[in-house]
Formats: C-alpha cells, sequence, structure tokens
C-alpha cells in the first residue's frame, strides 16, 4: 500500500457520512450507533455459546445505561481530567454542544457503573457481565478511533515517516495518525485477543477478560502516548513525555493484574442471568437465585 494513501485517504473523506433532510449524520455518531449494536449482537452470540442465560430485555437496558453511562461519564471525565479548571470558571459551557470533549476514562468509571446498575437489576454476577462487555468493546473502540482519524482530532506529534498524514488542525506537517494507532492496537488486537479466548470451552473464570482488557488496553494506549500530541490546555505533565493519558492508563494496568489474580484464585464459573422456573401453573417466572459473585 502507498504509504501516502492515508493522507489521502483523510483529505477525500468528509466528516458527515449522510444527510437526512437538514440534519447531519456523522461518521463519529455512526461509530458509536454500530458499534454498541454491532457489539450487543456479537455480546448474545457470546452468551449463548457460554451457555448462560441472558435475555433481549436485559440487553435492551444494558444499552440504555450504557449509552448514558459512557455519554455522561465521558463529559464528566473530560472535565475533571482535562478540562484545566475551564469549565469551574464557564459552568454554562459544561452542556454547550459547540465545544467537544469527551474522555475515554471517564466513559469507562460510566460503563462500570451502567454495569453495576444492570447486573444489580437482573441478579446476573457483575463480574460475568463485565466481562461479556468488555470483550465487545473493542469494536467501537475501534470504530470510534477512525471517526477520529476522518474528523482530523487528536492527531499526534510530528513526524517525517512516510505515513504522516497533514491534518487541517494539525498546523500544516505532517504528523503520526495516532487515532489509527489506536484503532489497530485498542480495537483490532485487543478485540482478536479477546474473542479468541473467549471461544475457549469452558470460558475462563469469571473477571479473566475484563483483566485481560484493561492490561491490553492500558498498554497499548501508554504506547500510543509517546507520539500522540497532549491536549493543548494541559500539555505534558512531565518532562516532555508524561501525558494525562498515560497517568489515567496506568490505573487500569494495575486494576487489570489484581482481576486476573482474583479470576485466577476464585475460579467462579461464568453465570447469567438467574434461569427461569416453572410456577405451580406452568408459567414460567425468574428464579430469585442470586449467584454468588
Amino acid at each position: 500500500m502507498d504509504p501516502a494513501l492515508l493522507d489521502e485517504l483523510y483529505h477525500a473523506i468528509d466528516s458527515i457520512a449522510f444527510w437526512i433532510g437538514p440534519f447531519a449524520v456523522r461518521w463519529y455518531g455512526l461509530g458509536y450507533i454500530v458499534g454498541i449494536l454491532g457489539g450487543g449482537a456479537v455480546l448474545m452470540l457470546l452468551a449463548k455459546r457460554w451457555k448462560i442465560h441472558f435475555t433481549l430485555d436485559a440487553l435492551l437496558s444494558l444499552y440504555i445505561a450504557s449509552v448514558l453511562g459512557i455519554v455522561l461519564g465521558a463529559r464528566i471525565g473530560y472535565i475533571f481530567f482535562y478540562g484545566a479548571g475551564y469549565y469551574f470558571e464557564n459552568p454554562g459551557e459544561i452542556i454547550s454542544t459547540s465545544i467537544s470533549g469527551l474522555s475515554f476514562h471517564g466513559g469507562v468509571l460510566g460503563m462500570a457503573l451502567a454495569i453495576f446498575v444492570i447486573s444489580r437489576i437482573y441478579k446476573m454476577p457483575f463480574t460475568s457481565l463485565a466481562d461479556l462487555v468488555l470483550i465487545v468493546a473493542p469494536i467501537g473502540i475501534f470504530l470510534v478511533r477512525c471517526a477520529n482519524f476522518i474528523n482530523g482530532e487528536l492527531w499526534g506529534a510530528p513526524t517525517d515517516l512516510p505515513w504522516g498524514v497533514t491534518f487541517e488542525s494539525g498546523g500544516g506537517i505532517a504528523r503520526h495518525p495516532t487515532q489509527l494507532y489506536e484503532a489497530l492496537l485498542e480495537g483490532l488486537v485487543l478485540f482478536t485477543v479477546l474473542i479468541i479466548l473467549a471461544r475457549r470451552k469452558p470460558p475462563l473464570p469469571r473477571g479473566s477478560y475484563m483483566g485481560v482488557f484493561f492490561v491490553l488496553y492500558g498498554v497499548f494506549r501508554i504506547a500510543v502516548e509517546f507520539v500522540r500530541q497532549p491536549d493543548s490546555q494541559i500539555g505534558y505533565l512531565a518532562g516532555d513525555w508524561l501525558t494525562m493519558g498515560m497517568v489515567l492508563s496506568l490505573p487500569m494496568v494495575l486494576i487489570g493484574i489484581a482481576m486476573l489474580i482474583y479470576a485466577y484464585k476464585t475460579q467462579h464459573l461464568q453465570a447469567g442471568l438467574p434461569a427461569p422456573k416453572a410456577t405451580g401453573n406452568g408459567i414460567m417466572k425468574p428464579s430469585q437465585s442470586d449467584p454468588k459473585e
């Protein structure tokens, strides 16, 4: 492939995928929508393969909770992690649609809260539900990072490598297409590793996939941060290399290691929703048994 093709591709694709009347549908929004819907479909297939009970009703509830958790968590995370005090001085801008700003790490916290709520409502072990969700999460990460590339945002440091891209807001110089580095590592590679592990019979103990996700995502993100341009309002936190992304990703690695140790020691089998059981009149109702974590 011609290395210059990436630069040509960036300049050839419009950030707006298509129009519905006066409304513009952007690749960024499509990335979230397709990632969530596609991830849900794969999640249901995995639950079937693992022979654990999971319903469409639970999936729809998970969709709603996930969207709220990701969007609110990502926005609140950006305000606290990357806002540099701006939003505390200008609180009206917090909900402004004219100013972008979402934090992946904040989105992870919001997603964790959503998974916890759904796991309690449907009486499913948190670690099993988190495992299922995080196995499919790289699908959305891949699509959204590709959309970041199309939007010309979150680009990298200047480079003279042949695949450098001259982003419109990048000062007219070739830069690392770090969005695609992340799409490859945090999206494609991470999903491949997790889906291979998920095809094991029996599946790995509860929490294993969450541990693998956290460790690999954290390592991949830290590696890319070395060539990713830090947010201008924060810059480097130390020297000319330490970024906020590194600081936020290191705890993910540590949490992932802790989860892998937990999974190895407990050896809890994957479990789904309580299986329905028949009542005296033959009507099925959910079991009230609550699988131990």
